[in-house]
């Protein structure tokens, strides 16, 4: 995450946590607990970096798959895809205990502004979950079918990892939406005046 975006987004939780310690009833009603979901996305934060760093790690991954098998490197497209599998569960685990995480905060009693960018933030990590869900099953076929000699299969898991790899493209675009959306409240809130 770039530092001016980190800042943002803990300028946010802190401002969601403060509307949110406005509202609270104590010995009357609910307790607002905003400050203990904010604490609780932090550490969702720790579990989205580790996934960005497979991430980056394995970025240029699909190229490499797909100059392979213009090439009919059987032996490549294998190793290749294998490798895509394994950097996808090890993302897919960091990427589960986030959600468990945001789950979590969205369970506690927080203002309304804070329960729709926890929904949201869960909505966008869920669509990247789909879409690389959708990107190791297209590596997983590569890897276990992959055979350039022959004509019907080399189609068949040609036609599903295009097929996956739209998919993961628009699941992708559905996550940046959410995303995107539950940024724009999060500045929508720091914008407001302090009421």
């Amino acid at each position: 995450m770039r530092p001016r975006k980190a800042a943002t987004l803990a300028v946010a939780l802190l401002v969601f946590s403060v509307a949110g310690c406005k509202s609270s009833s104590g010995l009357i009603g609910p307790t607002d607990e905003t400050a203990d979901a904010a604490a609780l996305i932090v550490e969702a934060n720790k579990d989205l970096r580790v996934i960005k760093v497979v991430y980056e790690k394995n970025q240029g991954k699909r190229d490499q798959l797909i100059e392979a098998m213009r090439s009919d490197n059987a032996a490549e497209v294998k190793r290749l895809s294998g490798e895509v599998v394994d950097a996808i569960n090890d993302g897919t685990v960091a990427g589960k205990n986030a959600l468990d995480k945001i789950d979590q905060a969205r369970d506690l009693n927080v203002n309304e502004d804070y329960a729709e960018y926890l929904r949201l933030k869960w909505e966008a990590l869920n669509k990247q979950l789909e879409a690389f869900e959708e990107y190791r099953q297209a590596a997983r076929k590569l890897r276990d079918n992959y055979d350039p000699k022959n004509a019907q299969a080399h189609a068949v898991v040609a036609a599903d990892f295009e097929s996956r790899s739209e998919n993961f493209q628009k699941l992708m675009e559905k996550a940046r939406d959410y995303s995107s959306q539950a940024n724009e409240l999060a500045k929508d809130v720091l914008r407001r005046p302090a009421e």
